[in-house]
């Protein structure tokens, strides 16, 4: 065998090798974009222990199921502009340092007025995921109705460089806000 074939073989079995492993790891979830459909807080914070018994399994699935449809219940409630109700069905989920759930916490607080618990909240949701675009466009709304045009602006650009693109609906209803044709 030549050192070239010998090279060529090596080099397909490291190339196996690496696809392998590649099928093989779990991708991580992204949340950055905000979800809507969040997991629970504490998903995969948890060692998981091998995998655990059915029941467990089972357990687990059903403490999901209720999060996502009371957090998405209290979404709706928001967003049907109910939201004294909105904020406290969110709270109730216990899972208020989840960046969706912080970050409706903090909508609905800017819509009442409550600027500088709307704020408390949107800083929260982005202490929890620094790239959640949605909360970057929602307080750069803040800061348009705080009279902040520049600092609304360079939000823009954080949700421009998120999204990569300017055809984001994040980016979209920000540009909006600023250009005064829209507010939300």
């Amino acid at each position: 065998m030549t050192p070239i074939q010998a090279f060529r073989r090596v080099s397909v079995f490291a190339a196996a090798a690496l696809l392998v492993t590649a099928v093989s790891i779990k991708p991580a979830t992204v949340y950055a974009m905000g979800t809507d459909n969040p997991p629970p807080a504490d998903e995969g914070k948890k060692k998981k222990k091998k995998e655990g018994s059915a029941i467990e399994q089972q357990e687990q699935k059903l403490t999901q199921e209720k999060f996502l449809r009371n957090y998405r219940a209290a979404r709706d409630t928001i967003l049907a502009g109910d939201y004294k109700a909105g904020i406290a069905a969110m709270h109730a989920l216990g899972h208020d340092e989840h960046p969706d759930v912080a970050n409706y916490i903090g909508y609905a607080n800017r819509k009442l007025g409550n600027y500088e618990q709307s704020k408390v909240w949107y800083e929260a949701a982005l202490k929890a995921d620094p790239n959640h675009t949605r909360t970057w466009s929602y307080f750069g709304m803040w800061h348009m109705e705080q009279g902040n045009r520049l600092k609304a602006e360079d939000f823009l650009a954080k949700v421009n460089a998120l999204c990569g693109n300017t055809t984001c609906k994040e980016f979209i209803e920000l540009r909006a806000v600023i250009d005064g044709t829209k507010s939300y």
